[in-house]
């Protein structure tokens, strides 16, 4: 089911550079990505976007799925006069990219799937959490979050009280949606399909998407690269922004 929604985006970098899409995590907003703008808007136009009942993105109409939210950003690089493009996501982030790589491969140039999954770990908890999210707001997951989202030695940081905030502030039905969404994705069987040139990145000490995980999405698709960045778990693009942004770099010269 396609979202109602317009997506909330940002456009960083020269227009008639190569673009790349940005895809955010659950639970975050677009400045996930702030150190890889940093990094490569001076060579890319970057195009981030918030997830539905994220960041400036309205709450959706309805019932979330990856392949609606993957529509929705086809919408958006159509309003703009995008045609083809680079896409980078983290977690559901990722799982859009996928989807796109799938259902649009003329138009995804290359694909980078950040701590993702072709499969997300214990389906049958998501509709819990969304559960618990509608009844209790997402504060409730911000206890959790250190040494998920990132190691515990990373808590302490004003880029994790950041992070934290972005959970705060995401909508209710926006964070239980996506849940949803979530729960329901399954695309190890299709994976083949892929042929665009994939990085899979997972952090080493990432419970939720842990290296095997993301090892598999490499090992899958036709032309696949996987790498582990040490000292990082789930947001490890915010964790270890220097070590993701030399994969980045190094992945999207070699695809150009």
């Amino acid at each position: 089911m396609t979202t109602e929604t317009a997506l909330h985006h940002r456009i960083d970098g020269p227009d008639s550079a190569p673009v790349l899409v940005l895809g955010p995590s659950l639970g975050t907003d677009l400045h996930l990505f702030d150190a890889q703008v940093d990094a490569l808007a001076d060579r890319y136009r970057i195009l981030r976007f918030d997830l539905p009942g994220h960041g400036g993105s309205p709450v959706p109409g309805g019932p979330l799925t990856m392949a609606g939210m993957a529509e929705e950003v086809i919408a958006l690089v159509d309003r703009l006069g995008i045609d083809r493009f680079h896409y980078a996501g983290v977690s559901i982030g990722g799982a859009i990219g996928q989807q796109l790589a799938l259902d649009q491969p003329r138009r995804v140039l290359s694909l980078a799937v950040l701590a993702s999954a072709a499969r997300f770990a214990d389906p049958g908890s998501w509709p819990k959490r969304a559960a618990a999210v509608r009844a209790d707001g997402t504060e409730a997951m911000v206890p959790s979050r250190p040494g998920t989202w990132f190691v515990r030695s990373f808590a302490e940081t004003d880029e994790a009280r950041r992070l934290l905030d972005m959970l705060r502030a995401t909508t209710t039905e926006g964070y239980a949606g996506c849940c949803e969404a979530i729960s329901a994705f399954d695309v190890r069987e299709r994976l083949a399909e892929v042929t665009v040139p994939v990085l899979a990145v997972a952090g080493a000490e990432d419970p939720a998407t842990p290296p095997e995980m993301v090892r598999l999405i490499a090992e899958t698709v036709a032309h696949g690269r996987f790498e582990v960045v040490d000292d990082s778990a789930h947001l490890l693009n915010a964790e270890r922004p220097e070590q993701v942004n030399e994969l980045l770099t190094a992945h999207l010269a070699a695809t150009e």
